[in-house]
């Protein structure tokens, strides 16, 4: 019997490969939703994944003065889409839950809904993008929240390892997640290999000192096929090396550079990190809707999830 994706988590000797989507905007009636949602499994029919994750896209605009460069649209409900992605799919879903905009009752009330009417089980909380602007309910408090909730979930959490570059915190704040019933971590894009690596170790580090066992990182990819998706990049807080940046805008083609250069990142961060016995995963995800880059991010999750299975293969005979 095929393992579920929770069951593939929680194991270490598996491998965990996810595709990361958004949800179509607000307003799509249920048949476009449909189709949509058909046209992307049937992009997704050649290769073989273990879930996919639906993101909840949020405004951003508090976090920084940088207009945004692609304009910000409100989209469908996204637990909505994952039952819908996972009813088509007969695979599991992971659904971020964007918790600042409800008061701790209103939370309460969308966790029983999640549950008894969407019936999703796997959840990933973001909090506020910034500590600007109407927060009603902070992650600690939803966290809380939800460990008091009568429905049990299969909960993950995001890690930053930009957020790690600048303070170095980021190691301990997975080990306070874990402590709030987080049992996986998934990464914000990876362009910046040696900030992933870096807060990798420090987690290792930290999780052997406490005598903990580390919980699984899913690192995140994404193809960038020109300046306009660069852009975006950089506004939503993912670090792009000063090198890399030019390498991939003065290439002959930009989208296939960066499918290179996100190879030699899990490369580089498989071989250095392979010591610290840290189960990873993969999540490749287009920020965009362009056709090119939906293409190129199939493309990418063949070569990078060769990659890692070829490390764990490695690993399992070692």
């Amino acid at each position: 019997m095929a393992l579920s994706l929770q069951e593939k988590i929680l194991d270490p000797n598996q491998g965990v490969y996810l595709i990361g989507t958004t949800p179509p905007k607000l307003g799509t009636d249920s048949e476009k939703l449909h189709t949509i949602a058909t046209k992307l499994l049937d992009r997704l029919h050649e290769i073989e994944y273990d879930g996919v994750i639906i993101y909840d896209i949020q405004d951003e605009s508090s976090r920084t003065q940088v207009p945004r460069p692609f304009p910000f649209k409100q989209t469908v409900d996204p637990c909505e889409y994952s039952k819908l992605v996972r009813d088509l799919s007969k695979l599991d879903v992971i659904t971020y839950k964007s918790v600042a905009q409800r008061d701790r009752e209103e939370f309460n009330q969308w966790l029983h809904k999640t549950k008894q009417d969407f019936d999703l089980n796997n959840l990933v909380l973001v909090g506020s993008p910034s500590s600007q602007g109407d927060i009603k309910l902070g992650l600690p408090e939803a966290y809380q929240t939800l460990q008091a909730h009568p429905e049990r979930f299969f909960l993950g959490g995001v890690t930053i390892a930009e957020r790690h570059a600048n303070k170095r915190n980021e190691h301990e704040r997975l080990i306070d997640k874990t402590a709030k019933g987080c049992e996986y971590f998934i990464s914000q894009a990876v362009y910046d290999a040696q900030a992933s690596i870096d807060l990798l170790t420090s987690y290792a580090r930290t999780c052997r000192q406490q005598g903990l066992e580390p919980k699984r990182i899913i690192l995140t990819f994404t193809p960038c096929g020109g300046e306009k998706t660069l852009e975006f990049m950089k506004w939503l807080g993912i670090s792009v090396p000063e090198a890399t940046k030019w390498r991939m805008l003065d290439a002959e083609n930009t989208l296939n550079e960066s499918i290179k250069i996100c190879r030699e990142n899990l490369d580089l961060i498989l071989r250095s990190c392979a010591h610290l016995n840290i189960p990873l995963g993969l999540n490749i995800e287009s920020l965009t809707n362009r056709k090119e880059e939906i293409d190129a991010s199939i493309n990418l999750y063949r070569l990078l999830k060769a990659t890692m299975e070829l490390q764990l293969a490695e690993k399992q005979i070692a």
